[in-house]
């Protein structure tokens, strides 16, 4: 397996604690979902530093034993800026200086670091610098301050998260569990990301200026664990035979039954569904350079026309061929 993927949670005084537990969170079920699915992806490895060893959290728990602001990271790290209650924003501190020269010497965002803001998060990177030049959101409440801490910054309102190259900030609060799904699902798998969703019992959600969902994500914005399993199984062996009965027997339930399921759940069809997972599939064989044969073996179509049938009958532009790179 890939060496873990480093990410550094910065907290400060009085750090919302949803900010950085939730993402969090989502983070450590994905690496789990990584080894279950026996995926040769790299797990996360989350740590959590600040300018000193003890802060507080924003509901009065002592936090402690945090690591120093490392002198480095590895290459592709992740460093995540989370927000902090409004009393502690108003609070002018040494710790706070030290922090935002640290972030300016790192300079995630354009030195081979990911850097990622949730809430108010995005102003404490406003102040070292690495907004200039980006389209950046935060929490409703902090749009001002952020375009007057940065009136380089193009500041994106009605926005759950903006990704800006290798700069990626969120509004406010839960907004970081959306993102840390979003970020998942870019680096495992639209899969892992549906699994983490499901077992956090939240809806995926994507920002207005996000690409619309996938086939692998769509339609599973509800909480059914029957429909989650056959839709994990679809997704895992899209290939394989599918019919009616055998995903009923997955569901425990019957094919009749399975189909008002999914159509109360889901808003569509067994078969529809799994004809958008193979779809999902065939284009990105296509797009990895696979033949139109291959790429239609490889998703479970019988056949170039039957991949051409059902590329068509769902509106995607275009032809199979001319996905093909």
């Amino acid at each position: 397996m890939p060496e873990p993927k480093q990410v550094l949670f910065v907290l400060q005084d009085d750090s919302l604690v949803l900010d950085w537990a939730g993402p969090a969170e989502a983070l450590r079920l994905a690496s789990l979902e990584i080894a279950d699915l026996k995926l040769d992806t790299a797990p996360f490895a989350l740590r959590f530093a600040a300018a000193q060893a003890e802060t507080t959290g924003s509901v009065g728990i002592r936090l402690q034993a945090l690591e120093a602001l490392p002198d480095s990271l590895p290459e592709g790290s992740w460093i995540v800026l989370v927000g902090r209650t409004a009393a502690a924003e108003a609070r002018s501190q040494a710790s706070r200086r030290e922090l935002i020269a640290w972030l300016a010497r790192l300079a995630p965002g354009r030195s081979g670091l990911r850097l990622v803001t949730v809430c108010s998060g995005a102003l404490l990177a406003a102040q070292a610098g690495l907004l200039a030049g980006r389209r950046a959101t935060t929490h409703h409440h902090h749009l001002d301050d952020l375009a007057r801490l940065e009136p380089r910054c193009t500041v994106q309102q009605d926005r759950v998260f903006v990704q800006d190259g290798e700069v990626f900030t969120s509004a406010g609060v839960t907004a970081g569990i959306d993102l840390a799904l979003h970020l998942i699902a870019a680096h495992a798998g639209e899969l892992v990301a549906a699994r983490v969703a499901e077992q956090m019992a939240v809806a995926l959600r994507r920002g207005p200026a996000d690409p619309e969902l996938s086939p692998l994500l769509a339609h599973r914005q509800h909480l059914n664990a029957r429909l989650h399993r056959v839709q994990d199984a679809l997704s895992l062996a899209p290939a394989e035979d599918w019919p009616l009965e055998r995903m009923a027997d997955l569901a425990a339930t019957t094919p009749r039954t399975l189909s008002r399921l999914f159509a109360q759940h889901a808003g569509t069809s067994p078969q529809a569904y799994l004809r958008g997972v193979r779809l999902a599939v065939a284009k990105r064989s296509l797009e990895a350079g696979a033949s139109v044969a291959a790429a239609s073996e490889a998703a479970g179509f019988n056949s170039e026309l039957q991949l051409r049938r059902a590329w068509a009958a769902v509106g995607w532009p275009g032809t199979p061929s001319g996905a093909r790179r």
